[in-house]
């Protein structure tokens, strides 16, 4: 590996040190050593990707969609290479890596997909009318363009699908815009090798140098370069509240703020309404140490929480959660960081008032693993303890007991943003608690009946985002084709010249996209 910071086509040597990378796995520092980026690299990979913007944002669709499916070959060309390299850096198993690559060149050619049917730009266009009394009207057209340089921040979970040419690069990409990626400090290898291939396909479908750039940084310095530097123009970060919440304010105290789209995690709600926890408990409790377990619990859509009203078939429910949660095997964290905090988390968690630890998987044995644990507390004790509403990233859950619906409904009101909440329930329950359904989904992003939050489909359809704080804009996604939309604007033409307009405003579609015109969507020409 060459270690080096990348600033578009160019390979960067910098002195401000190294950094290496360190393998959950082996439990030590990998050899490769990579060049940390300051501030004049900052500056470097601006001026270049804004260079490229002022050609990239006139490049055809089609060609940009012929870009981003490039980028999944190259991906692909990888090979073993990449499946390794990703694996010894993460610990997740090799089955879980190649199914994250394919998610990452399913999204890169979903994009591509998108690109060459057109119609996402939601043209619209009004055209003039001099003679309209009392007074005329304007021609006015209006459509999606791109913003400019987006600084993609890389999640520690997702080494390839949320990461360096993730869903966020290329969603930007996407939506006509250059891309600086500041590479995760855990997965230093697998960002070079993504950003090498991502070059590559950039060349071989000719695109301007600096379309996209990756740097290395050291604690937080870095971060905050790329999100004041005046050339950037948006900010996507997948990862924990702290962090998001840091960048968010980093990015308002600029002279010109910017949107920082930032998705912060969650505690997931899961409410196990009384009709159906009686018709089969066990397996219900079963389903649910699965997805509380999936991946180490190490997914923004971890059931945290599980709301239950007091009977007998919860009991039941409660204690074979018990069981099995003995029987999970502690397993390898992402790294220690983050099994550090996990630890910390849990424990604080148990500290609290009311809160009773009622199962714990296989003990740990080194500060890396990360030990199922499963506790639980009544409503009236939960609504007494904000803090209980703290996301703890791993395999935590906690159960609230209540002894009626109006509790479950208090618990609802006094809950904060969420990506997801969840509903076991038969339609008798859906029936009874059809209020308290309807208020909780105005506090999520995602609303789930009968499966559980843990995966998240890549597709035109999912809201992967939702209320402060899970997110820090309720109505964008970062998951699924709406994704692109974080990173364009709308402008407006008025009374434009044809030689101005962009072809999906021609009177004559040349595209054949959808647009709306005088509020009648169609493909026709004017």
């Amino acid at each position: 590996m060459h270690g080096k910071n990348r600033i578009g086509y160019s390979l960067l040597e910098t002195e401000h040190g190294t950094v290496k990378a360190y393998s959950p796995i082996t439990k030590e520092s990998l050899p490769e050593k990579f060049d940390v980026a300051g501030q004049d690299e900052v500056n470097t990979a601006l001026d270049q990707a804004e260079k490229a913007f002022s050609a990239y944002k006139y490049i055809s669709a089609t060609k940009k969609a012929d870009f981003l499916d490039a980028i999944a070959d190259e991906i692909l060309a990888l090979g073993d290479e990449l499946i390794e390299r990703a694996c010894l850096e993460s610990a997740l198993p090799e089955g879980r890596i190649r199914g994250e690559r394919g998610r990452t060149m399913g999204q890169l050619k979903m994009f591509a997909s998108l690109l060459r049917d057109g119609s996402w730009v939601e043209a619209s266009i009004e055209p003039a009318m001099p003679d309209r009394e009392p007074l005329p009207r304007a021609d006015l057209r209006k459509m999606l363009r791109p913003v400019g340089p987006v600084v993609v921040f890389t999640a520690s979970n997702f080494p390839l699908a949320f990461s360096t040419a993730g869903g966020d690069t290329a969603s930007a990409l996407a939506a006509g815009n250059p891309v600086i990626v500041k590479a995760h400090e855990s997965h230093l290898g697998t960002n070079e090798l993504v950003s090498d291939a991502i070059a590559r396909a950039a060349e071989k479908t000719e695109m301007p140098d600096g379309v996209f750039c990756s740097l290395t940084g050291k604690g937080y310095e870095i971060g905050k370069h790329l999100v004041q530097h005046p050339k950037t123009k948006s900010v996507a970060f997948t990862g924990s509240f702290k962090g998001g919440k840091a960048l968010y304010d980093l990015a308002n105290e600029r002279e010109n703020p910017i949107p920082v789209f930032a998705e912060m995690g969650s505690i997931n709600p899961v409410f196990v309404l009384p009709d159906k926890v009686a018709t089969d408990p066990e397996s219900l409790a079963k389903a649910t140490a699965g997805s509380i377990n999936l991946g180490v619990g190490q997914f923004c859509t971890n059931p945290g929480l599980i709301i239950g009203i007091k009977s007998d078939a919860l009991n039941t429910y409660i204690s074979t959660l018990a069981t099995e949660t003995e029987s999970i095997q502690a397993t390898t964290m992402l790294n220690s960081g983050i099994a550090k905090a996990y630890k910390s988390g849990a424990d604080h968690a148990a500290e609290q008032s009311g809160v009773q630890v009622i199962a714990k998987g296989a003990e740990a044995e080194e500060g890396l693993e990360g030990q199922s644990t499963v506790a639980t507390v009544s409503a009236t004790d939960f609504l007494k303890t904000p803090e209980l509403q703290h996301e703890v990233f791993g395999p935590f859950s906690l159960i609230v007991t209540c002894a009626d619906s109006d509790e479950v409904e208090k618990i609802i009101a006094s809950l904060s943003g969420q990506l997801t909440a969840t509903f076991l329930a038969t339609d008798k329950d859906i029936a009874d608690f059809e209020t308290i359904i309807k208020n909780a989904s105005e506090l999520c992003g995602r609303l789930i009946f009968n499966s559980f939050p843990t995966g998240v489909e890549v597709c035109h359809s999912m809201q992967h985002g939702g209320p402060y704080p899970a997110a820090t804009d309720s109505r964008f996604t970062s998951v699924g084709t709406g994704a692109i939309k974080r990173f364009v604007r709308p402008v407006c033409y008025q009374d434009a010249p044809k030689s101005i307009l962009p072809e999906e405003l021609h009177n004559d579609n040349p595209l054949n996209i959808w647009r709306l015109v005088n509020g009648s969507l169609n493909k026709d020409k004017i």
